[in-house]
């Protein structure tokens, strides 16, 4: 499994997912640990099996400080 680093799997993001869908699996690092996998996707994977992992993603989320918004992150992201 190859790995590439947050920053460059941002830059690539289209590539990555390109190469997951032929069959390879890509390792996202954040600050040297592997964070994430990219997999492809199986045949038996149904929308209804995505919906519920976005589900699952969401129920993890912690709320914004208040009166910080999702734009003020995006800006800071982009510093």
């Amino acid at each position: 499994m190859r790995t590439v680093g947050l920053f460059e799997a941002k830059q690539k993001l289209s590539e990555l997912v390109e190469r997951a869908s032929v069959g390879e699996s890509i390792g996202i690092t954040r600050r040297g640990k592997l964070a994430a996998i990219i997999t492809p996707a199986t045949a038996k994977t149904s929308i209804q099996d995505v919906f519920s992992a976005i589900d699952e993603i969401r129920s993890r989320l912690k709320p914004l400080p208040k009166g910080i918004t999702v734009k003020d992150l995006v800006q800071e992201g982009r510093r």
